[in-house]
């Protein structure tokens, strides 16, 4: 998609606006992410300044997608920021390695012991994958969904035995990763129940990456177990409610839509954002643009209002 530098200023403008409601700057910024470049890249990271936990995790997990190394700089510099809610760093460090750049190594490493730990979780499989890239490795093995995942899929495997590896608290964090990857790529009922099965286990990284696959597959099966990590309230991290909520808008039944529109007062701010951008999600999937993230022309006229 290409769009001129007049074009790029426009939905950045909106990004980068606080007074523009929630769902037009998320509609911006993907909008950023397909276009791509150093401006797209420029205006993204602008945004990092705002007060929303949400949006700013959403910058740095687009800048991650884009994996344009002149994103580093930004993403190094909101990881390091302790003032920064734990979920922004968390994907800052995560972006970090999708960029898949060995220069970040050091720093990655650094944080790999972070008081926070879902951070240092983080950063501990950002690590991982850049010694997987180093000695090899190579993105989209197998992926149906063109993401770029915090770890590779395993090798092909039953979902029973794939499931057991998924649910095995003593492995290691980057094999358990592996094995959810290889369910969501395998797909069907028996894996997406595997999955639902993992939003039981310790550890709200990894349950927020299981809300994330879910999100990924859209499939109705996985809806009862989402469900119930938004019902658990403040008995369950925020971050995993919150993915919770933006797969609930993914699988976009009528069942998802009630869900959705229960929790949109829900006392945890980065909840309540993230059932708004799952109904706006909904929305647009039930109208004539389908694809939510293709929304140039919509998003500049957002911007030619305001002006």
């Amino acid at each position: 998609m290409a769009a001129s530098p007049e074009e790029l200023a426009a939905v950045g403008s909106v990004l980068v606006d606080p007074d523009q409601v929630l769902t037009q700057r998320f509609r911006a910024l993907f909008t950023l992410k397909n276009l791509g470049g150093a401006e797209a890249v420029e205006w993204i990271s602008k945004a990092f300044v705002d007060d929303s936990a949400l949006l700013k995790h959403e910058l740095a997990y687009c800048l991650g997608q884009m994996q344009d190394t002149r994103a580093i700089p930004v993403l190094g510099a909101v990881l390091a920021d302790t003032r920064q809610d734990p979920m922004v760093r968390h994907e800052a460090g995560e972006a970090l390695g999708a960029i898949g750049d060995p220069s970040v190594l050091d720093l990655l490493k650094s944080y790999s012991q972070d008081p926070v730990v879902e951070v240092a979780e983080t950063c501990q499989l950002a690590v991982r994958r850049l010694e997987w890239l180093a000695s090899g490795g190579a993105d989209g093995d197998g992926n149906p969904y063109d993401s770029v995942d915090p770890a590779p899929a395993a090798p092909a495997g039953s979902a029973a035995e794939l499931r057991a590896a998924l649910l095995d608290e003593s492995l290691p964090l980057f094999q358990r990763y592996r094995a959810m990857f290889a369910l969501r790529n395998l797909g069907g009922r028996e894996a997406v129940l595997a999955l639902g099965d993992g939003l039981l286990c310790s550890g709200a990284l990894f349950r927020h990456e299981i809300g994330y696959v879910l999100g990924q597959m859209r499939d109705p099966a996985a809806v009862p177990a989402l469900r119930a990590v938004l019902e658990r309230g403040g008995a369950e991290s925020a971050m995993v409610r919150h993915e919770a909520a933006e797969a609930l808008g993914a699988i976009g039944r009528d069942e998802c839509l009630d869900v959705l529109r229960r929790y949109r007062a829900d006392a945890q701010r980065v909840v309540k954002e993230s059932c708004e951008v799952a109904l706006d999600m909904l929305d647009y999937q039930s109208g004539p643009q389908f694809q939510y993230a293709d929304t140039l022309a919509a998003v500049q006229e957002t911007a030619a209002a305001a002006d």
